[in-house]
């Protein structure tokens, strides 16, 4: 399964990548990741790409600590809901086990494992498939983080990275401040057990439990094909170009590995960009003072009598019909024909998906 990062985890590539000699929109096509993931924070891309991203930029700027450089200029605003969070706890300690505890909802492919010690503490580094920029990436912002809590005034025990060194170790040391080992038997920071009863002054913790119980509300990360895909077609709608071409370069495959595990999940790209499609309508237009012509942007039509015949084709009513509240009685409020409301038929234990049973069909 493609795991997935915010694309916030980019603020700052553009600068850093243009102050050592290279075009941002060269290289972010050379990795295959879309130009627009550098305006929009929040949209979701691919970890392989991202990482591939740092190596080739290292890689052809000849500057070994890259992704450091992005690191430092970093901030709690680039791990959205899950920065805010660790934000607003009374705590250092609190901070950082706040951080381990939502980490996967902005990289589905890190975690954060904490070893308390009598003197120290490490915080060990799990990054499924990491690459040296990207661990680098990974343990600077951390690093910076929690350097924010301590207003600045803090300096870890030790940093640890389990690839080998670079040839001039000078910017690791004074960006990190402390030994940085290389070759280590894991990736970590190590910092004093006392620095964890750092008080966080600016903290509040009203705001902390409305944060974390919004945030609880999200913690659990899509796993399947579908729901990936359907996360990235609802983010996608009002840009005007959801397809599926645009859905697999998110993904870092190409379109048809795309329909091979939408039908592995017995559905498909059409019938997913029409689910959210209708479930985005019937929110939309219950707003009688919103534009009809804005409606259709936001739903990725180029014209609004498009969207009209869509909308009376997927629900057997006009736009003003459903306003007014005349509606077809097999139908209920964001419920459309086909697309919603028709549950996703569990596939039992052993059970062969979709595809494996054509194949057996077409051997006999």
């Amino acid at each position: 399964m493609t795991d997935l990062i915010r694309s916030a985890c980019l603020t700052h590539y553009a600068e850093v990548a243009r102050s050592v000699g290279l075009e941002p929109a060269k290289m972010l096509r050379k990795a295959k990741l879309p130009l627009a993931c550098l305006n929009d924070q929040n949209m979701r891309v691919a970890v392989g790409s991202v990482r591939r991203l740092l190596e080739i930029s290292a890689a052809e700027a000849g500057v070994e600590d890259f992704a450091l450089r992005i690191a430092g200029r970093g901030s709690l605003g680039t791990l959205g809901p899950v920065g805010l969070v660790v934000r607003e706890q009374p705590t250092v300690r609190a901070a950082i086990e706040a951080l381990a505890r939502f980490i996967h909802i902005h990289d589905e492919a890190m975690r954060l494992e904490i070893e308390h010690g009598r003197e120290l503490i490490t915080i060990g580094f799990r990054l499924r498939g990491a690459t040296r920029q990207s661990t680098e990436l990974a343990i600077g912002r951390v690093h910076a983080i929690i350097r924010f809590l301590f207003s600045g005034d803090w300096r870890p025990v030790e940093v640890c990275f389990m690839h080998s060194p670079p040839r001039h170790r000078r910017n690791h040391r004074q960006f990190f401040g402390c030994n940085v080992t290389f070759n280590a038997e894991l990736d970590a920071i190590r910092l004093a057990a006392k620095d964890l009863d750092y008080p966080i002054r600016s903290a509040n913790p009203t705001m902390a439990r409305y944060l974390q119980s919004r945030v609880e509300s999200i913690k659990v990360r899509p796993e399947r094909w579908d729901d990936k895909v359907g996360e990235l077609v609802c983010s996608l709608l009002p840009s005007g170009r959801c397809t599926i071409e645009r859905v697999a370069e998110y993904l870092a495959c190409d379109r048809r590995t795309v329909h091979r595990h939408l039908l592995d999940c017995g559905t498909s790209f059409s019938a997913i960009l029409n689910e959210q499609r209708a479930k985005l309508a019937t929110r939309l237009i219950e707003d009688s003072n919103r534009p009809l012509s804005g409606i259709a942007a936001s739903l990725g039509f180029s014209a609004q009598s498009a969207m009209a015949r869509w909308f009376r084709g997927q629900f057997g009513c006009s736009i003003t019909q459903w306003r007014s509240g005349v509606r077809p009685a097999a139908l209920t409020v964001g419920t459309a024909r086909g697309a919603i409301g028709r549950g996703r038929p569990a596939r039992k234990p052993g059970q062969a998906s979709p595809a494996q049973q054509r194949s057996k069909r077409l051997k006999r």
